[in-house]
């Protein structure tokens, strides 16, 4: 792994593993306190569509902003911004009993932060690169590093929970960005600005939307994940009703039950990190979505808890190869000066249609109940596995270059080539 040698991706990921395994201990813990509030499954899928529906309409013009900016000092405003979030939700829980309209206030708050900066560091990673062949590992080591800070992060929010309350994990997490930020003023950028100056934000978003379109293989990725975001990905708002009325567990249940589905991820991170080139990935981006279906119908049908961490460990894991490897297809093949814009589609693809998702899953749990709407998601996801089975894994064929290296290399020339 070169790429472990890269000090700029040492730096980073540092810094990241610190600030990471805070933001999932907020997460868990915002999700915890909301559902012991209010009791209501639908309550969690309105905190989600609060946190995730701004991506829907601001991710596609923070990618225009990415494409035109220095993203070392966007990202160092994102983090400083998202750290001003957690201390806010820290005072507004420590101040008494907060109202649900101030937690989702905050909730879409750090919606609109994360969608500048989530295309932003997507397209960051490449521009801390030593060489282009670095690209394959470092994005399986970023998806490991997310995926294993979620079987972290949980799980002491777990115990910080049982003995200090919600309020110590927000106060925790505000913290641990001062971790990723002082490392990201050490990281040196090879960043290539693009003169998009005389162009108008209008006409570049078409150019992006434009280019996303005609590119079929990234169409066909960014549809996909689009689906698995809609209706895989809201089996996380069920998470806290398993754990309490399921399995009449309280902080720590949940952190185990979140933590299964970190552990999975994690592993199917590192094995993607095995991977030299995009040949033969469609496969495993079905294979894993067909995975995490069985796994969350599993989940829905399991009676005891082994069971269920095992369920979820397989959810996490199918889920992870499906995603991680479009994420890895798409980085591979897009062009650099379009890359900011067109992460941003993949970002508001997923991410825009999640709350929605959410929202409808919690409608359907406060209905029938827990079990069944998993159950269900988990059909579905198997149904999505089907219909893009072709479309998916012909991804190699329709993709020229055969791997990151060569995708990049040919990249960099076609813009020296535009520069010169």
């Amino acid at each position: 792994m070169n790429a472990l040698k890269n000090r700029n991706l040492q730096l980073y990921f540092g810094g990241q593993i610190v600030s990471l395994v805070g933001t999932w201990m907020q997460q868990m813990a915002l999700s915890w306190l909301v559902f012991r509030l209010t009791g209501s499954s639908f309550m969690l899928g309105l905190l989600a569509f609060g946190s995730q529906a701004p991506s829907l309409l601001v991710t596609p013009f923070a990618g225009i902003i990415v494409d035109r900016v220095n993203r070392h000092r966007m990202i160092v405003i994102t983090q400083t911004l998202a750290m001003i979030q957690a201390f806010l939700l820290t005072i507004v829980v420590c101040s008494g009993r907060p109202q649900m309209w101030e937690l989702i206030l905050l909730s879409a708050l750090l919606g609109v932060i994360t969608s500048f900066d989530l295309p932003a560091r997507q397209s960051f990673l490449v521009d801390m690169l030593d060489e282009p062949q670095q690209l394959a590992t470092a994005i399986g080591i970023n998806s490991s590093i997310n995926t294993g800070t979620r079987l972290i992060g949980p799980f002491v929010a777990g115990i910080f929970v049982a003995k200090a309350g919600e309020q110590m994990c927000f106060l925790v997490n505000a913290l641990s960005y001062i971790a990723v930020i002082a490392a990201l003023f050490l990281v040196r950028s090879s960043q290539r600005m693009n003169d998009m100056s005389k162009k108008s934000s209008w006409t570049q978003l078409k150019e992006g939307f434009e280019y996303t379109i005609n590119c079929i293989p990234i169409r066909n990725l960014i549809v996909f994940v689009s689906l698995m975001g809609l209706i895989t990905m809201p089996f996380a708002v069920l998470m806290p009703p398993v754990a309490k009325t399921i399995y009449h567990g309280d902080a720590m249940t949940l952190g185990l039950l979140t933590g299964a589905g970190g552990a999975g991820s994690m592993i199917g991170a590192l094995l993607l990190t095995t991977r030299k080139s995009i040949d033969n990935l469609g496969r495993w981006i079905i294979g894993g979505c067909a995975l995490s279906g069985i796994g969350l119908f599993a989940l829905g049908a399991a009676t005891v808890f082994p069971l269920a961490m095992a369920a979820t460990f397989l959810a996490g894991f199918g889920a992870m190869i499906a995603l991680a490897g479009s994420n890895t297809i798409v980085q591979t093949i897009v062009e650099p000066d379009k890359r900011g814009r067109v992460m941003s589609f993949v970002v508001m693809a997923f991410i825009g249609l999640s709350p929605f998702g959410a929202m409808i899953v919690g409608g359907i749990a406060n209905v029938v109940n827990v079990g069944s709407a998993l159950s269900m998601l988990g059909v579905a996801t198997l149904i999505l596995a089907a219909g893009f089975y072709r479309s998916v894994t012909s991804i190699r064929a329709e993709a020229s270059p055969p791997t990151v290296a060569e995708a990049l290399v040919e990249s960099e020339a076609e813009l020296e080539a535009l520069s010169a």
